[in-house]
């Protein structure tokens, strides 16, 4: 006889394993499926853990978990072929209990997440690929595993199953996602011992630094690079549009060497030895091509949803929301005893109604809008550098004379006028 549970989750990333736990938590019985040898062998992300949502779930979890470096500095580098214009936060506070950012190899943080929805009663599978949804009269009942006598079913299934989410694409719930609507990111994770990064970063004791990096990073695509530190690593990548990596015919690891050998960028990596390579789709087409997330007996939550904020470079916290939204909702479906889609789509209404929903909507046009007009990155980055070296050149030029250049510089009236339009259609996008 097959095994049932009241639900399984499929994916032990962020929004799995908060599902999960949240059930588990509740005493629902749940199974979580990992395809990886253990979860986070096949996640990536840039390394940044925003601390609030994951206090929300486990209170202090910061105590206990492997997390790297609590985050004090934030720095923004817009960076030219041989320059960077940059500008950063630094803040005592961020590096006080109870903290606001941490950088975490996923790695780690990942089974030590999933090992704690065990501790509270979730059923934990590694190695176990979820073939197809087992549908019933219009309904999903459970899962098809590549394991003997693989069938499995629950009264829900939650689909945590990434970007590419075959699982919801075989129930007609989106279609091929197309090159403008993910983000292909590679990066590696570089040993450098603990006291050099500290020198080289201005750090004390376990603080931590983020660097976002535009620009030539990308040469010019959309998208970003990064350089994290963790306790005695680095992390450096860069993710660019999938589309622009075609157009341009660009490999993503030849972007990547790009990053690391430019003068700006090379001198933080001096010293160091590669650890790990690795390479990830992202979600970022938004809310315009966030795919149906309910159905009978299923929910979609993280990834697979599309919750991505790419601008503001965030997913793990608006995953780990998708996920205890979703089993808060399948909590109230139990005690009614309903898993229809009516009653079900609560979920899609409390995300869409949380941060998660307002902030994609907020920048529901804003990737394709600087996809369209890549000039924001290949001109206006590197005349804000120019003008920065004029400005700050000493050379016996007054001060009034070189902005009158700068000025100049800039252009036409006409040409002026159109940067004005553009500043002005970003900010619209960005509003």
């Amino acid at each position: 006889m097959a095994e049932k549970f009241d639900v399984i989750v499929v994916g032990a990333g962020p929004a799995g394993t908060a599902c999960a736990y949240t059930l588990a938590k509740n005493n629902v019985s749940v199974l979580l499926l990992e395809r990886g040898e253990y979860p986070g062998s096949k996640n990536v992300m840039g390394g940044v853990l925003y601390r609030k949502m994951m206090e929300d779930i486990i209170p202090g979890f910061y105590k206990e978990a492997p997390i790297e470096r609590p985050i004090v500095e934030q720095r923004f580098m817009m960076l030219d072929k041989e320059s960077a214009a940059t500008f950063s936060y630094k803040g005592m506070e961020w590096g006080k209990e109870p903290y606001n950012n941490f950088t975490v190899l996923r790695a780690k943080f990942d089974q030590w997440f999933a090992d704690k929805a065990v501790e509270q009663g979730a059923v934990l599978v590694n190695e176990t690929v979820a073939l197809a949804c087992i549908v019933e009269n219009g309904r999903v009942v459970g899962v098809r595993t590549d394991r003997p006598e693989g069938d499995i079913y629950a009264n829900v299934v939650v689909l945590a199953d990434g970007v590419n989410s075959l699982l919801a694409k075989s129930l007609g719930f989106h279609k091929e996602f197309k090159p403008d609507e993910v983000a292909l990111a590679v990066m590696e994770v570089l040993k450098l011992d603990k006291r050099i990064i500290e020198d080289r970063f201005n750090l004390e004791g376990d603080q931590g630094c983020t660097i976002e990096i535009f620009g030539d990073s990308t040469k010019g695509i959309l998208g970003t690079a990064w350089l994290y530190t963790n306790k005695d690593s680095l992390n450096i990548g860069v993710g660019t549009m999938l589309s622009g990596l075609i157009k341009h015919k660009l490999k993503p690891y030849e972007l990547l060497e790009y990053v690391k050998t430019h003068p700006m960028i090379r001198p933080y990596l001096q010293g160091t030895d590669q650890q790990e390579y690795l390479a990830h789709l992202i979600p970022e087409g938004g809310y315009r091509s966030m795919p149906r997330i309910v159905g009978d007996g299923v929910l979609v939550v993280g990834d697979a949803a599309q919750l991505v904020n790419a601008i503001h470079r965030e997913g793990s916290n608006m995953a780990m929301t998708s996920g205890v939204v979703a089993a808060e909702t399948i909590i109230e479906a139990i005690a009614a005893g309903d898993f229809t889609e009516k009653t079900l789509d609560v979920y899609k209404r409390r995300l869409l109604d949380s941060f998660v929903g307002e902030d994609l909507k907020k920048y529901k046009d804003a990737t394709h809008h600087f996809e369209k007009y890549p000039h924001y990155f290949e001109q206006y980055i590197p005349m804000l550098n120019r003008a920065a070296s004029q400005m700050f050149t000493v050379d016996g030029t007054s001060k009034r004379e070189k902005q009158r250049k700068i000025w100049q510089g800039i252009g036409t009236a006409g040409e002026k006028m159109k940067i004005a339009r553009d500043l002005f259609q970003a900010w619209r996008v960005m509003k």
